[in-house]
């Protein structure tokens, strides 16, 4: 379906990583497909302890000069699908449409974050018109899921000073710098209990949300379907007597939930009147987030009994210290106008009788931030006596306006559009800022095409700004 894109060459990269599941901490089949493509062609190849794929490609005849660049990018990509979807990330090739100037995935994530880039990366090492000096690709594993490939990178594997990252997400912007962060993970054992008395059950499901990356959106006010459905549930579960089962919600750390769950056991003289309630609280919840979140459901269904429930204990203390969590923007920066200085994502949940857990993605362009941040959440779940933990951190990306490579990039930019390029600070985590901490002195700058509902299904890639991607990408190269 790609066949009729320009610049043909990346789109037939795209196409194949659309046909090779990719999922964070599987990429193993396509990076050795990459592999066995790369010494076809007679490129060096090497694969470090962490995962990562390095393929080096010397310089064109009369660049053995030129300054050695390395162009890095992530293997895998965030796995989200619409809940009628039967899409098996692990398995089922991407199912790709074009829509007027778009190539999208209606019903999952598409993965031009980060698979674009890995496409132009392959067609750079590929193009035999294009002049370069020496090349390095650096193709990382598990960015998604915690930077496990930037984490264990090898140290000294890398010769070039010079890097080009290819994972940002709008056309006409160079960044500079990007955000650290922090994971926040909250574990609790359960104490089981079983119901005496005759009970109904029903799932009640909050649905339709915009979702998307926890750190590109955080700040346009979308819901959180885990912060909105435990709101509905602390003022139904007392009133109506009910036992909470079960709760889900959200699927991936670094988005924002689309979706959640709750199994309830409903005294069979409540159930009538439960329903009225939630119909009433569909209303409420239109009215407050129906500007933004006008596809919002809130449901109940009939569901098949489970012989236990939350106790009566631990079901007070999770919905209690869920609803009392922070969720989204904390502090917009001081010192970049219009970026998020600190945040955090609740971004997943898992309830069950007998044990439960929840994570906190946190973000900040401030070390301190983030860890205050983490420090407020570990210290509510404390009081409850529930373990909680931080882990995965990664460093920010502090920016650098005197960059020589960015006045490389800004000069083809300027050349090739008659204009300058705007410069950006990503709330948002790249690999730059743990790579740049491997290698003291490198000097990075990040751009790309524009992508749209990164990290949801419906992820988007806006065509043109590939072609206008490609294009700075040959000219930066050439220079």
């Amino acid at each position: 379906m790609f066949d009729s894109l320009q610049p043909q060459l990346v789109w037939q990269h795209f196409a194949t990583l659309c046909q090779i599941p990719r999922p964070s901490k599987h990429e193993g089949p396509l990076r050795e497909h990459i592999r066995q493509w790369a010494q076809v062609r007679s490129l060096e190849t090497q694969i470090d302890s962490a995962g990562n794929l390095l393929i080096r490609k010397p310089a064109t005849p009369g660049r053995e000069q030129a300054d050695s660049i390395a162009l890095q990018a992530h293997l895998d990509m965030v796995c989200q699908k619409n809940a009628d979807s039967s899409h098996d990330f692990t398995r089922d090739p991407i199912q790709a449409v074009i829509e007027d100037d778009w190539v999208k995935a209606p019903q999952t994530t598409l993965g031009a974050d980060n698979g674009m880039g890995v496409a132009m990366i392959l067609a750079a090492l590929e193009d035999p018109d294009l002049p370069h000096g020496p090349l390095e690709a650096l193709l990382t594993v598990d960015e998604e899921a915690g930077m496990g490939g930037a984490h264990g990178l090898a140290e000294g594997w890398l010769n070039s000073r010079l890097m080009l990252n290819l994972d940002t997400e709008e056309w006409g912007e160079f960044y500079l710098g990007c955000a650290g962060g922090v994971d926040v993970n909250v574990e609790r054992v359960g104490a089981a209990a079983s119901l005496t008395n005759e009970y109904q059950f029903v799932t009640l499901t909050l649905k339709g949300l915009k979702g998307g990356h926890s750190g590109v959106n955080i700040h346009e006010g979308r819901g959180n379907a885990i912060k909105l459905l435990v709101q509905v549930l602390i003022d139904l579960l007392p009133r109506f007597k009910l036992r909470l089962a079960r709760l889900q919600g959200g699927t991936a750390r670094n988005a924002l939930p689309r979706e959640a769950f709750a199994t309830l056991a409903v005294p069979p003289e409540h159930s009538a009147s439960l329903q009225a309630v939630i119909d009433t609280w569909q209303q409420t919840l239109l009215r407050e987030w129906g500007d933004i979140e006008p596809h919002l459901q809130l449901n109940a269904e009939p569901t098949q009994p489970t012989p236990q429930v939350l106790s009566s204990s631990d079901q007070a203390i999770w919905l209690r210290s869920l609803h009392a969590a922070p969720h989204g923007v904390r502090r917009m920066s001081l010192t970049v106008p219009g970026v998020v200085e600190t945040s955090n994502n609740l971004g997943m949940v898992d309830l069950s009788p007998k044990q439960g857990s929840c994570n906190f993605m946190v973000r900040s362009l401030i070390e301190s931030g983030s860890n205050a941040l983490a420090e407020e959440i570990i210290s509510l779940f404390t009081l409850t006596g529930t373990p909680v933990w931080a882990s995965g951190h990664y460093p920010g990306w502090s920016p650098n306006p005197q960059s020589p490579l960015l006045a490389r990039c800004q000069a083809v930019y300027q050349q090739q559009h008659g204009e300058t390029a705007h410069l950006q600070v990503i709330h948002a985590g790249l690999e730059c800022g743990l790579i740049a901490a491997k290698y003291p002195g490198m000097d990075i700058v990040s751009f790309g095409p524009t992508i749209r509902g990164a990290h949801a299904p419906g992820e988007s890639i806006h065509i043109e700004s590939v072609a206008k991607t490609w294009h700075l990408l040959c000219g930066i190269l050439s220079l």
